[in-house]
C-alpha cells in the first residue's frame, strides 16, 4: 500500500492536477468511518510496537495495522480534497506523499517481527550473552566435552525453539546431562530443544 501511495503521488505529480481535483468524498468519509469501527474492535492491538505472546497475537495486530493504514489513506484522501478545494497547487501529491511514509513507518515493526521468524533469527527477548552462559555452563559439566551448533530461533511468535549438538564422554550418564541442559534453556524460554548427542 506504501509503495503503490508513493507511486501514485510521482504519478500525480507528473501529470496535470486539474484531473484529479473531484474525489468522492462521501466514499472517503464512510471508508474512513467504517475502518475507525473495525480499529475500535482491535483496540487492544492498535499499537505500533506490540509483544507477541502467540501467533494469534500477531495476526490479530497485523489486521489491526492493515486497517489502521487504510483509515490514514482515507483521511489523506479527505485532506488532500480540502486542500485542493482552498486551492493549494500539488495538495494531492503532498497528501498521498506523506500518507505513503505514514504507513510505512506504521507496518515496519510488524514487517521485522514476521522477517525474524521467516529467517529464523534468535529470539529477540533473550539477550545473547546468556546464551553464550548456558553454553559455558554445559561445557563445564564433567559429563561434557564438546557443545556445537546451538542454534535458537522463534517458530512462531512467543514459541521459541533450539537445537544443539553435545559430545558426552564414555562414562557419563546421559539422562541426567540432557536433564540438566533442558533446564538451563526452559529458564531462557526456551521449551522444545532437540539435543543430539554422541559419545567421544
Amino acid at each position: 500500500m506504501s509503495f503503490s501511495l508513493a507511486v501514485e503521488a510521482l504519478h500525480s505529480f507528473m501529470q496535470d492536477e486539474s484531473e484529479h481535483k473531484h474525489y468522492l468524498i462521501v466514499s472517503a468519509v464512510t471508508n474512513l468511518l467504517v475502518n475507525l469501527l473495525g480499529v475500535w474492535f482491535f483496540r487492544s492491538y492498535a499499537r505500533v510496537n506490540i509483544v507477541y505472546r502467540k501467533a494469534e497475537d500477531m495476526n490479530h495486530h497485523s489486521i489491526c495495522l492493515h486497517v489502521l493504514a487504510d483509515s490514514v489513506r482515507s483521511a489523506g484522501l479527505i485532506l488532500a480534497s480540502w486542500f485542493l478545494s482552498l486551492g493549494i497547487e500539488n495538495a494531492e501529491v503532498l497528501c498521498l506523499g506523506i500518507v505513503s511514509v505514514a504507513v510505512f513507518m506504521l507496518v515496519m515493526p510488524l514487517f521485522k517481527a514476521t522477517g525474524n521468524v521467516l529467517l529464523q533469527i534468535a529470539p529477540g527477548n533473550v539477550p545473547p550473552s546468556a546464551f553464550i552462559k548456558c553454553g559455558r555452563q554445559i561445557t563445564a559439566c564433567e559429563d561434557v566435552s564438546e557443545v556445537s551448533q546451538a542454534r535458537f530461533w522463534e517458530l512462531v511468535p512467543g514459541h521459541a525453539v533450539g537445537c544443539l549438538s553435545i559430545r558426552l564422554k564414555n562414562s557419563s550418564d546421559d539422562e541426567s546431562v540432557l536433564e540438566y541442559v533442558h533446564g538451563l534453556y526452559e529458564d531462557l524460554g526456551i521449551h522444545d530443544l532437540t539435543i543430539q548427542t554422541e559419545k567421544s
